[in-house]
């Protein structure tokens, strides 16, 4: 079999991973009811947004007037990265988006006004009916999840985890509302939001993006954010202050096996309605007028290409009268589909294609040419863009002025303005969780001395998490903040006012013993695939913060610990080492609000006292990952609720166990490549940075090329040739260069193990390296190796070597095995041919390792 080698750099991955085809997730569609369905579980909605004849009919003259190319273009959402004004203006297309970490001309600093150009722009470009012939306002959309989060100096808000621990639903609708303003002042007229996840795993990397572990919380939120994102329906509903919502992503994403990201829920269909839907009842009743489909699939069913979910369902029998539109090309996942071909998934109910990349081209031709051959009947496509039309004219975009001359738009004052950043204040005091408090150690005075240590301490990014300015909320620093404040800077302002004394050392030091330290630590920003874990272990195989909470009661210093997250975790020894523990979880741009809880006011008196209470249940040990109220044998270290406040005797001790047993099924000894990669991995070479996946059984990009051997049976082996002219080699990579979690292999002390064999003489460094993700967006952003040329050089050309590794000669170099992109990377810069047979991760059993570092 000879297929094709897909070349794109690696500055593409970056910019694409998240939405690659994953064809170990293809599934194939369904255009049947499933068995044992039943549409009786599903409610007829009672929507607040009724028809209205005028805006009915006003579509179907519009309707009347396209063309069948107008028509698929209204269903084509490209992205800002892949098309320019002159293309909207040849195609017209319906709608188009700006990804996480995309800006207008690809410049992460672009003010408010660049961002209104670009609207301005696309928009004129829309209206312009010289080369498509008609006039039809198009829509930008965006990932606005906890604010205008990716814009420079905008307010961001607590994210979903923390605003669940609310328990608030008033406040909500404000924090919407604030966000819709923000969202306009630069000319965008649509976000991406709510997500409506009911989140079930605790492994899973969206975790903070869901608002509770309990449907009820889902289903008010879902509301209230709806309510303020759009305005009440008879009271400024899509007004000149409000935006086009979505909730999202339909249906089942909070509930898949294992927590995996894109996965599949495997749930009854009762439980996906009492669990999973209750967000889409809550949020479909008030107006929401987009629904975004799920990566996910539910019992082995990709939702993009599933009918009776999107059509008999969510259209038919719940009565959703908006459009439903994909995400981020997740189309392509379908089997039989592609990122650029899937009439199937318009049959099945999605009414907008989000196809960044360049495909959108090839996806728009295919799409009128299986209209026209009868794949997709006519009827869908006008379904489709009747329920566009409709929107739009709801949202009065063809009415409103352009986005330069709206109401808010260049009112640049209005981003990050106080009023926001006030009610941003007011949702981070209020979703902090205290878990334990020992001898009433909080609330601090003010006139103390105070050390302020974690590198959390003073990181606006960190505390802010993923999905802020970059989609990963990577690369960031506290000068992408104008405007915001660190936990630090709060404690700081209150500190010194009161004539106390503060200190910041990340690393515990200090030059004067203090009464007390804060330290803020926690997990690093992620999002999407790069989030998800094996366990709930924080710092597992690494305990770096646990041993500064240690050194600094060792030396008799009360220790508050305040905690970044985006999910529960097991820190019972973190707990242990606390006088006092607080659950911050994502808190956003306005960290100063921190010490408004944490610190009395100058006289003494609280300021502010802890309301955050647990909106996912809290985790006995590391394997308590799908652990949720009301479940039979629950059995939480702390219950969905709990929460103290400075009225309550706290009992905790420093007693909690602080070991534990894996279990007997734990991942441990993974093969990556047994005559094929074993997913998550995918092969992939590299040639002077130039990234190409492989997908035939022989392929050559730049200085490197590859194809199967036999060893011992069939194609079970490789062979990889360079010529020396760059470095390159072969990569072992996660999907999509998502991050996997395999710290589990380095607590077990497993060994890297394969055989090779030297086919050529070796002149110079064949280099085994692995790749982990550190601080930036970059795939494989910390790359350490080991050279096996000493140990191939005791062996004959063609003489198999078998290599066992010890992982602490990686680990001892800084890599990061919960954040592993690449176990295995074989590169060299100078020519040589080596075969590779059988890569995995082995236990020792009594084995010693070929290589060993100390």
């Amino acid at each position: 079999m000879r297929l094709t080698l897909k070349k794109i750099t690696v500055a593409t991955l970056v910019a694409f991973a998240f939405g690659c085809s994953d064809t170990n997730k293809n599934e194939q569609v369904s255009m049947n009811k499933p068995e044992n369905s039943s549409l009786d579980i599903w409610p007829t909605l009672d929507v607040e947004v009724k028809k209205d004849d005028a805006i009915e009919a006003r579509v179907q003259e519009i309707l009347a007037t396209m063309t069948l190319e107008q028509k698929v273009a209204q269903m084509i959402q490209p992205e800002i990265r892949d098309i320019t004004p002159e293309d909207m203006r040849k195609y017209g297309f319906g709608s188009y988006l700006n990804g996480g970490g995309s800006f207008p001309a690809g410049n992460k600093q672009a003010t408010p006004q660049e961002w209104i150009d670009l609207a301005e722009s696309m928009y004129q470009a829309s209206i312009d009916a010289s080369q498509d012939g008609i006039a039809i306002p198009t829509m930008w959309g965006t990932d606005a999840v906890h604010g205008h989060n990716n814009v420079i100096g905008a307010t961001l808000f607590p994210h979903n985890i923390g605003l669940g621990a609310m328990n608030n639903p008033a406040l909500i609708e404000e924090i919407a509302k604030a966000t819709a303003v923000e969202v306009m002042v630069t000319g965008i007229d649509w976000v991406f939001a709510p997500t409506v996840a009911t989140a079930r795993d605790d492994r899973w990397g969206r975790t903070y993006e869901a608002y509770s572990e309990d449907p009820k919380i889902v289903y008010e939120y879902s509301k209230s954010i709806v309510r303020g994102l759009q305005g009440r329906y008879g009271d400024g509903f899509l007004g000149d202050d409000r935006v086009i919502s979505t909730v999202k992503h339909f249906i089942g994403d909070g509930g898949t096996v294992g927590g995996d990201d894109q996965g599949d829920n495997i749930e009854t269909e009762k439980d996906l309605f009492e669990i999973h839907g209750q967000g889409y009842v809550g949020g479909l009743t008030v107006g929401a007028q987009s629904v975004m489909a799920s990566f996910n699939s539910w019992n082995g069913e990709k939702i993009h290409g599933v009918k009776y979910l999107l059509t008999d369902v969510l259209k038919d029998k719940m009565g959703f009268d908006g459009f439903v539109v994909g995400d981020w090309n997740g189309h392509g996942q379908i089997k039989g589909c592609t990122n650029d071909n899937c009439p199937q998934t318009i049959n099945a109910g999605l009414d907008i294609y989000m196809v960044p990349t360049d495909a959108w081209k090839p996806l728009y031709y295919n799409t009128i040419a299986q209209v026209k051959d009868g794949t997709i009947a006519m009827s869908r496509i006008d379904d489709a863009v009747t329920r566009i039309l409709r929107v739009k004219l709801r949202a009065g975009l063809f009415e409103k002025p352009s986005p330069a001359k709206r109401q808010f738009s260049g009112k640049t004052e209005l981003i990050g303005q106080e009023s926001h950043r006030e009610i941003a204040r007011q949702a981070v005091r209020e979703s902090l969780v205290l878990l334990k408090n020992k001898g009433g150690v909080l609330p601090l005075s003010p006139a103390s001395k105070i050390l302020v240590a974690g590198d959390g301490a003073d990181n606006i990014g960190k505390q802010s998490g993923g999905w802020t300015i970059t989609w990963q909320g990577t690369n960031n620093t506290n000068d992408d903040f104008p405007g915001g404040t660190s936990m630090y800077d709060g404690i700081k302002a209150q500190v010194e006012a009161a004539g106390g004394s503060v200190e910041l050392s990340e690393n515990g030091s200090f030059t004067e013993k203090p009464d007390v330290a804060i330290v803020v630590f926690g997990e690093e920003p992620y999002a999407e695939g790069h989030g998800d874990r094996e366990n709930l272990d924080y710092q597992r195989g690494k305990k770096t913060d646990l041993a500064l909470l240690k050194s600094l009661k060792a030396q008799g210093i009360p220790v508050v610990s305040v905690f970044i997250s985006g999910r529960p975790m097991w820190v019972n020894a973190e707990i242990n080492a606390s006088d006092a523990f607080v659950a911050a979880w994502l808190p956003g741009s306005e960290g100063k609000a921190v010490a408004d809880v944490l610190l009395t006011d100058a006289s003494g008196d609280v300021q502010h006292d802890f309301k955050g209470r647990l909106s996912f249940s809290w985790p006995n040990d590391p394997y308590d990952a799908v652990l949720n109220v009301g479940d039979e044998d629950y059995n939480p270290l702390f219950a969905y609720g709990y929460g103290l406040d400075y009225s309550q005797t706290d009992s905790q001790g420093d007693d909690l166990v602080e070991t534990y047993d894996a279990p007997a099924d734990e991942k441990v000894g993974r093969v990556i490549y047994k005559g094929a990669p074993v997913a998550p991995w995918v092969l992939s070479l590299v040639s002077d940075g130039q990234v190409s996946f492989v997908t035939a059984a022989t392929a050559q990009s730049g200085a490197v090329s590859f194809r199967t051997i036999d060893r011992n049976v069939q194609e079970d082996a490789f062979r990889m040739t360079t010529d020396g002219s760059a470095s390159a080699g072969v990569n072992l990579a996660a999907k999509s260069y998502f991050r996997e979690d395999l710290s589990a292999e380095v607590v077990n002390e497993t060994l890297l193990s394969f055989a090779i064999a030297r086919q050529s003489d070796l002149n110079a460094p064949l280099m085994l390296n692995m790749s982990c993700e550190s601080e930036g967006d970059a795939p494989g952003s910390c790359t350490h190796g080991v050279d096996l040329t000493p140990y191939l050089s005791t062996v004959e050309k063609g003489e198999w070597l078998d290599v066992s590794i010890d992982l602490g000669c990686y680990a001892d170099q800084g890599i990061d095995f919960s954040k592993l992109v690449i176990p295995f990377q074989l590169v060299s810069s100078a020519a040589v041919t080596v075969d590779v047979h059988d890569i995995s991760f082995v236990k020792p059993e009594g084995r010693e390792a070929l290589i060993k570092c100390n």
